[in-house]
């Protein structure tokens, strides 16, 4: 897939644990046109860390490491911070039901479902 500016300029958060897809989803975002894409693997590099508060858009993985990353989609919803769901457990009615309107990308996905779903939420679509 060539290069775009999709998402030019985005700052993006991404919660993933597994190593491989994290490198994957960072070169895939910054080849759209990404500004800057922090990758953390577990709920616990979210504390005290300054950098995950200066981001624009969220790529979350349900379960990093075992431990649910629901309570911090729901602190995003509440605010008013754009994300989108990536994940192999989709527990689809469940999220449907809690976080109406984001989108909800299953495991395994294409780079295209995944930038269109960030483009979609930043309104970049």
């Amino acid at each position: 897939m060539p290069a775009n500016d999709t998402l030019e300029g985005l700052r993006i958060l991404l919660l993933e644990d597994e190593f491989l897809i994290a490198m994957d989803v960072e070169l895939l975002c910054r080849d759209h046109g990404a500004a800057d894409v922090v990758v953390k693997q577990s709920l616990d590099e979210l504390q005290d860390d300054g950098s995950v508060a200066d981001f624009d858009v969220a790529i979350i993985d349900l379960m990093l490491s075992g431990v649910s990353t629901l309570p911090f989609a729901e602190r995003l919803a509440k605010s008013g911070r754009p994300f989108v769901f990536a994940s192999g457990r989709v527990e689809l009615d469940e999220l449907l039901n809690d976080f109406p309107g984001v989108p909800v990308i299953g495991k395994p996905y294409t780079g295209a479902d995944l930038i269109d779903a960030v483009a979609s939420v930043t309104g970049r679509r």
